[in-house]
């Protein structure tokens, strides 16, 4: 599957300067690690973002936010985002931000 170049191109200037921030082909698209963890990808044309147990229901309720089921089953503490939900610089920066709060919460791999 083919995943979206020009949010590539924008998340890597997302994370440009960030210690730790590696890219790794997953999914069928792009990951973004951050200290060897998950923290958004793109899949298709939608970011996939890793936002916890604790923020996973509230933040479904959220305009152009769903449940990510890659694997036919929903994944507890994953969303998928949709284009609109990121089209400005604020709001991906924002997806980013929540994410990598998140996996920072990880123990260290």
């Amino acid at each position: 599957m083919a995943y979206d170049e020009g949010l590539a191109e924008r998340l890597r200037e997302a994370f440009q300067g960030r210690r730790g921030v590696s890219e790794k082909r997953m999914f069928g698209g792009i990951a973004f690690m951050v200290d060897g963890h998950m923290a958004v990808g793109i899949v298709g044309d939608s970011l996939m973002a890793r936002v916890g147990p604790e923020q996973h229901a509230r933040l479904l309720r959220m305009k152009h936010v769903r449940e990510m089921d890659f694997t036919g089953r929903p994944m507890k503490g994953f969303v998928y985002v949709a284009p609109a939900g990121f089209d400005s610089h604020a709001e991906l920066l924002a997806w980013v931000e929540r994410c990598v709060r998140f996996v920072s919460t990880l123990p260290k791999k």
